[in-house]
C-alpha cells in the first residue's frame, strides 16, 4: 500500500471545505507526479465522493465514461442502460439522489474536458450556478497540465473566474518530510544525495529505493533507456508548451552556468527580450525560478536578477543525461558514469544542500532558535562576493549570514566563519545599528577547532 507522506495543511483545507454548510468549488492543479490523486484519495477516505478522471478522448466517450461513473456510484442501472447527449443531466441526477453526507466531485485532469471543447469551461460554469452551487456539495476540480487548468480555471478571463471558493497549487513534499518515504532509518547524506535528484516529487522518490547506492539507482531509473525517467523533462514540458525545443535550448543554458539573462541570450545567440515569455512559462511551470539578492529592496526591477533551475530532477537530467544522449543511445554508459560520478557532488548536490539549509533556517527562524527573527531569507552576491544565505528583519535590524558546505572527506574549519564575517562587511544593509549573527552548516561536521570558537561567540551558531 502507498505510503501517504505530509500535506497536512491541505488536508486540513480541503476539511474545512467539506465541513462548511454551503457549496465548494475547489481548484487543485501542480505538476505531474506531484501527488495530487492521491491527495484527492485521503481526503474522500470515508467520504461519498464520485472520481472522475478524464481523458483526451472525444467529448462523448468522456461523457459516456462519466455516466457510467455516476451510475455505478449511484446504483442506477437505469442511468447505464440509456443513451446521455448533454452534461446537464448526469450532474441533475448526481444532485438528486439526496443523501446525509456532503457529496464529493471530483473531476480529475479537468483541463482535457476544455481542451477538446473550448467551450466546456463555460458549460461547467452555467451547470455550477444552476444545479450545484446551492446543494449540499464539494467539486474539486483537479490538473496536472498548469497552463491550462489556470488559464481555464483561474484566469480572469476564464468563465469560472469568481466562481471557486478556494484553489490548491501543489507543491513538492519538503525535505523535512522526505526521510518519512523510507522504511529504514538513513544518514543525512544518503537523503540529501537521493533528494538531489528526485526533489519532492513523490513518483520519483518511490522509484528510489532505500537499499541501493545513489550510483547504481541513477544507473537503473535514469539511464536506463526503458525507464520513464530517462524521457521524463520531454515528456513533461511537450503537454505543456508548443516549442519544446526553445526551451530545452534555455534550461540547458542555465544548467551549465548562463543564469543572467545576458548570459543565456548571449549562449543561444538571440536578442534577450526574446527570451521573455520563455523563462515567465518556465517560472509558471515551477521548473526555474529568478532571484535577486535578497537585500534588494525592488526585487521585480532589479537588474542583478539570475535564473536558476528550481526542480532537482530537471537540474540533474539538464546537467548529466541531455548532454550526454548520443553515448547514452550508443551504449556507452559508463563514460557517462565516470562523468556523473566525478561532478555530481560539487556540481549539483552541494547547490541542493544549500537549498536544504534554507528550509532548515526557516524551520530554525519560526522556532526561535536563533535568537533573532527574519521575514526575507535568501542568497546574496554583488559582483565579486557571494553568500549562500542572508536572512533579515525587513521591520527591524536583525540579520544572519550563513554558509553551507557539503564536505565530503572534511570537517569545516573556522577558516570558514572568518571568511564569511568578512563578506558580511560588503552587504549594505543597516550597517549602522544592525544587529548581526552568523550560521554555519556542515554535512560532515565541524573541526573541534570551530566547535570551540562557537562556545565563545554569542553571534555564531553552527546549524
Amino acid at each position: 500500500m502507498e505510503r501517504f507522506i505530509d500535506r497536512k495543511n491541505e488536508l486540513q483545507f480541503l476539511n474545512t471545505e467539506y465541513e462548511k454548510k454551503q457549496s465548494s468549488l475547489i481548484i487543485l492543479y501542480g505538476r505531474r507526479r506531484v501527488g495530487k490523486t492521491s491527495l484527492i484519495k485521503e481526503f474522500g477516505r470515508n467520504k461519498n465522493m464520485l472520481y472522475f478522471l478524464a481523458t483526451e478522448e472525444s467529448e462523448k466517450q468522456n461523457r459516456d465514461m462519466l455516466k457510467e461513473v455516476i451510475a455505478e456510484n449511484l446504483k442506477n442501472s437505469l442511468l447505464a442502460s440509456i443513451t446521455v447527449d448533454n452534461w446537464d443531466i448526469l450532474f441533475k441526477t448526481v444532485v438528486q439522489n439526496k443523501s446525509k453526507s456532503k457529496k464529493i466531485i471530483v473531476i480529475d485532469e479537468f483541463q482535457y474536458l476544455g481542451k477538446i471543447n473550448s467551450a466546456f469551461p463555460s458549460i461547467f460554469q452555467r451547470i455550477w450556478d444552476e444545479i450545484l452551487k446551492d446543494e449540499n456539495i464539494m467539486v474539486i476540480l483537479c490538473g496536472s497540465l498548469i497552463n491550462m487548468m489556470e488559464l481555464q480555471t483561474l484566469n480572469y478571463n476564464s468563465p469560472l473566474y469568481g466562481r471557486r471558493t478556494g484553489q490548491i497549487k501543489l507543491k513538492p513534499i519538503p525535505f523535512e518530510n522526505y526521510q518519512e518515504f523510507f522504511k529504514k532509518e538513513m544518514s543525512e547524506k544518503e537523503l540529501i544525495e537521493k533528494y538531489a535528484i528526485t526533489g519532492g516529487i513523490p513518483k520519483y522518490i518511490q522509484s528510489f529505493k532505500e537499499e541501493k547506492e545513489i550510483y547504481q539507482e541513477i544507473k537503473e531509473q535514469i539511464m536506463n533507456k526503458q525507464s520513464y525517467l530517462y524521457e521524463e523533462p520531454n515528456f513533461l514540458l511537450q503537454n505543456e508548451v508548443s516549442e519544446v525545443g526553445s526551451y530545452f535550448s534555455i534550461i540547458k543554458s542555465i544548467a551549465v552556468g548562463n543564469r543572467k539573462l545576458g548570459n543565456i541570450a548571449s549562449n543561444l545567440s538571440v536578442n534577450p527580450t526574446s527570451l521573455s515569455k520563455y523563462l515567465q512559462t518556465l517560472i509558471n511551470l515551477d521548473i526555474l525560478e529568478r532571484e535577486v539578492p535578497i537585500t534588494e529592496s525592488n526585487p521585480e526591477k532589479s537588474k542583478k536578477g539570475q535564473y536558476r533551475i528550481k526542480d532537482n530532477f530537471i537540474a540533474f537530467w539538464f546537467q548529466f543525461i541531455y548532454p550526454n544522449r548520443a553515448f547514452l543511445e550508443l551504449g556507452k554508459d559508463t563514460i557517462v558514469q565516470n562523468k556523473i560520478k566525478t561532478n555530481f557532488i560539487d556540481n549539483h548536490v552541494s547547490f541542493v544542500y544549500e537549498d536544504v539549509c534554507i528550509q532548515k533556517m526557516w524551520n530554525l527562524n519560526a522556532s526561535g532558535e536563533l535568537g533573532i527573527t527574519f521575514d526575507k531569507l535568501g542568497r546574496w552576491w554583488n559582483a565579486s562576493e557571494e553568500i549562500d544565505m542572508v536572512g533579515i528583519d525587513s521591520m527591524g535590524e536583525d540579520i544572519i549570514f550563513g554558509e553551507c558546505k557539503y564536505y565530503i572527506d572534511k570537517k569545516m574549519d573556522s577558516k570558514v566563519f572568518w571568511n564569511l564575517k568578512e563578506k558580511a562587511k560588503a552587504v549594505d544593509w543597516k550597517k549602522e545599528n544592525r544587529k548581526e549573527k552568523y550560521i554555519l552548516f556542515s554535512i560532515n561536521g565541524y573541526s573541534k577547532e570551530l566547535q570551540e570558537l562557537a562556545k565563545t561567540r554569542e553571534d555564531l551558531i553552527l546549524g
